[in-house]
């Protein structure tokens, strides 16, 4: 097996290489309503990391990412915004909340496991990647496994009638592989050797945490019981295609490659988001919990600046991978932080608290809104779902004052509006006899009004 690192396929690189920030900003546009700052920022971000990779290798290690800082209120869009870029780019993307580390004792977690997750993601994205570029060879191998249960082949002889015997073998097998490939053997079933997941190893890196220690030990604890031997099963033939295609799959492709590919991608188009970074701001004060929130960002501190991490499919450096923190700030400010991890983040975005012309616009707009998703899950029922305009501009004006009255939780609210509104249709859907559902202004004042007027009420419904 060739040992050179298969990197992106060649349409999706060319595609990610060829965005300019501003069709960046065009496709995120498809998914997240307003924002243009945060877009602007993100775009450009991922466009100096596409630029640097074009410069000579002594320069672009000099180049340091422009680590974002995105300031706002919870349900504006931060997290699609920097979940959509990934996905754009194709480039391993992890969310950790930055709160996690401080809930036991000094530090929660270890920080170093959110470099440890992103691997894995990589790795599971590369080899993704691998078994779709083999599928059709180990599709091929896994069918001729199958020809051979279903029609064992001939012991090697001599002779005259041995050949004649052979010949006609070859012709029913080629009789089966059409029916089998036609679907007309769906039906039978064969009985194969599944192998268990071999006998394990506790692999233990020098450095590793004990979260990381704890989460070896178990797999290694599964895979103790259920042993390595393999056994027969029966099966039908399509099941046992899938099973014997997967396994092929397996062998073809190389896992060593896999790993180096993937930690190349982590290094060098990695990102990672961190949420409620807020949370751990703040230096005054000894005592309490400021001492752990600073301990937290001096952390952190190292795998922003650029450090090696210790991972099973091994070391990692984090200098390159573009680190986009989040949070609200509605207590603490981004100046609380530590110096060293401010000017870590040189670009500062704020992001625009969400109002009814928002709301309206994010249950329309995307390809992903909520008014699609709703269509689609009644049209399952059979059920025609219809919003007039009035409904829309109600639910996003109920959605605005229960925001404005209680807690602002920005578009999220407008998933809690929803599922009350729409209560009793997906309740009664399966047994409705009319299937053409029109919702208007009407409707969802009526479903809405009292609730949203009883302040105490939607305190608790909405």
């Amino acid at each position: 097996m060739s040992d050179v690192p298969i990197l992106l396929p060649e349409s999706s690189q060319t595609a990610a290489e060829s965005l300019t920030p501003r069709q960046i900003v065009a496709e995120l546009d498809k998914h997240v309503v307003g924002q243009a700052a945060a877009k602007r920022a993100v775009a450009i971000a991922l466009r100096n990391r596409m630029r640097r990779q074009k410069l000579p290798p002594e320069l672009a290690e000099e180049i340091a990412p422009k680590n974002i800082l995105m300031i706002g209120p919870t349900g504006v869009g931060k997290t699609e915004i920097a979940r959509r870029l990934a996905k754009l780019a194709q480039s391993p993307f992890i969310k950790v909340e930055a709160s996690k580390f401080t809930e036991v004792g000094y530090v929660g977690r270890d920080v170093e496991s959110m470099v440890r997750d992103l691997v894995e993601l990589g790795v599971q994205m590369i080899r993704e990647e691998r078994a779709e570029q083999v599928r059709g060879k180990a599709q091929q191998h896994a069918e001729e496994r199958l020809l051979d249960l279903l029609l064992p082949p001939m012991r090697p002889g001599g002779g005259a009638d041995d050949n004649s015997a052979r010949d006609q073998q070859a012709q029913t097998r080629d009789r089966m592989r059409e029916q089998l490939r036609s679907g007309r053997l769906d039906s039978r079933v064969v009985e194969l050797d599944v192998r268990e997941r071999a006998f394990p190893s506790l692999e233990i890196v020098a450095g590793t945490s004990v979260e990381e220690l704890g989460s070896n030990l178990n797999e290694t604890m599964q895979g103790l019981f259920q042993g390595g031997r393999s056994k027969k099963r029966k099966m039908k033939v399509p099941d046992a295609l899938t099973y014997l295609t997967q396994e092929e799959e397996q062998k073809l492709v190389d896992m060593e490659s896999v790993a180096r590919t993937a930690i190349e991608r982590v290094e060098q188009s990695g990102i990672i988001f961190v949420d409620e970074i807020d949370k751990i701001a703040g230096r005054e004060g000894s005592h309490g919990p400021e001492v752990s929130r600073e301990g937290v960002q001096r952390d952190i501190l190292p795998i922003v600046e650029g450090t090696t991490v210790n991972t099973k499919h091994g070391m990692v450096r984090t200098d390159h991978i573009l680190f986009i923190a989040a949070g609200a700030f509605h207590v603490s400010k981004p100046s609380d932080l530590i110096p060293e991890l401010q000017g870590r983040f040189p670009i500062r975005v704020e992001l625009d608290a969400l109002g009814k012309d928002e709301f309206v616009r994010i249950l329309t707009e995307p390809r992903n809104a909520l008014v699609k998703q709703y269509q689609a899950l009644m049209g399952t029922e059979g059920i025609s779902l219809t919003f007039t305009d009035d409904a829309i501009s109600t639910i996003a004006d109920f959605a605005t004052r229960v925001n404005e009255r209680t807690e602002n939780i920005g578009a999220r609210r407008l998933h809690t509006v929803m599922e009350r509104l729409l209560d009793d249709i997906s309740f009664e859907g399966p047994d409705l006899v009319e299937k053409t559902v029109t919702i208007d202004g009407e409707y969802v004042s009526r479903m809405l009004a009292a609730i949203v007027k009883d302040e105490d009420l939607s305190r608790y419904i909405l």
